[in-house]
């Protein structure tokens, strides 16, 4: 897999592979927003919604394919957003997902694992208006 770290992280990354959590849709969600990894072949969509505010994160549903750093660390970030205010999604970056991962992620691997962060990035800055991008999310 190329990722070091022990074998509790390992492990936890695996099932999180084999039985990802919030896989599936949304029905009417606030946002959709796809990305992908060309040099993987890694994508991933993100159903979003928001509470009424549109200031908290209230769920997050994923589907894709691809490695197992990018689709289980679209589960575990599924997991972490629920609850998260909007704002601390944006702040966000990829030392924060490395932490969440719990393993060295070799250099090749990093765009594997920042993939779904940035498609929940990008997905709130399109739906907010602040960035003028319809197009799928690239990590290349």
């Amino acid at each position: 897999m190329g990722i070091g770290g022990s074998d509790m992280y390992r492990q936890q990354i695996l099932d999180h592979y084999k039985n990802p959590r919030n896989y599936g849709e949304i029905e009417d969600p606030t946002f959709t927003h796809t990305g992908e990894n060309p040099m993987c072949g890694d994508t991933i969509e993100m159903d979003v919604v928001l509470d009424d505010d549109e200031e908290t994160i209230e769920h997050v549903a994923f589907r894709g394919d691809g490695c197992a750093i990018s689709q289980a660390s679209a589960s575990m970030l599924s997991q972490e957003l629920a609850g998260m205010p909007v704002e601390d999604l944006q702040a966000m970056d990829r030392d924060d997902i490395i932490d969440m991962l719990g393993v060295d992620i070799s250099v090749m691997r990093v765009k594997c694992a920042v993939l779904a962060e940035k498609v929940a990035q990008d997905g709130v800055d399109i739906y907010f208006g602040e960035k003028d991008l319809d197009e799928t999310t690239t990590e290349d």
